[in-house]
């Protein structure tokens, strides 16, 4: 088993972009979901916009972003990334989920999402959000 610990970078609107800036700096493969993919449209603004995006290169680098929906609070700087756990199995994800969110605020549950078999999010005691899931290539990519 495993885990890798992958920086999120939250977005509006410039997710796309920073992943082909970074992937023109590092190299590798883009992979990304948009809120039409995912039928997860609010906001008709946010349908093309990249919903789960990662860069992942041969060396191991390795980014995720994604574009805050549009009837989300926030600003450039603030809430700028999440931690990403990314884990190999469910069983992994499921025992780091159950202890990291001890105290924790549950944003999002631990389940199946269309680009991971476990996906969940929370803010820890800490105030830290971290994605917990089981890494693995997005089932639809655009």
């Amino acid at each position: 088993m495993t885990v890798s610990v992958v920086p999120h970078i939250n977005l509006r609107g410039q997710a796309r972009e920073a992943l082909q800036f970074y992937q023109s700096v590092f190299g590798g493969e883009i992979t990304a979901m948009t809120y039409r993919d995912a039928h997860a449209v609010r906001d008709p603004q946010d349908a093309d916009r990249v919903m789960w995006g990662q860069v992942r290169a041969a060396d191991g680098f390795q980014v995720m972003a994604y574009d805050v929906p549009t009837d989300t609070a926030w600003q450039s700087g603030e809430h700028a990334y999440f931690i990403c756990a990314g884990c190999s199995t469910a069983d992994e994800a499921t025992s780091r989920w159950a202890r990291l969110s001890a105290g924790a605020s549950i944003l999002q549950p631990l389940v199946p999402a269309p680009w991971a078999p476990l996906y969940g999010m929370l803010k820890d005691k800490f105030g830290v959000i971290w994605v917990v899931n089981v890494s693995a290539a997005p089932a639809a990519a655009s």
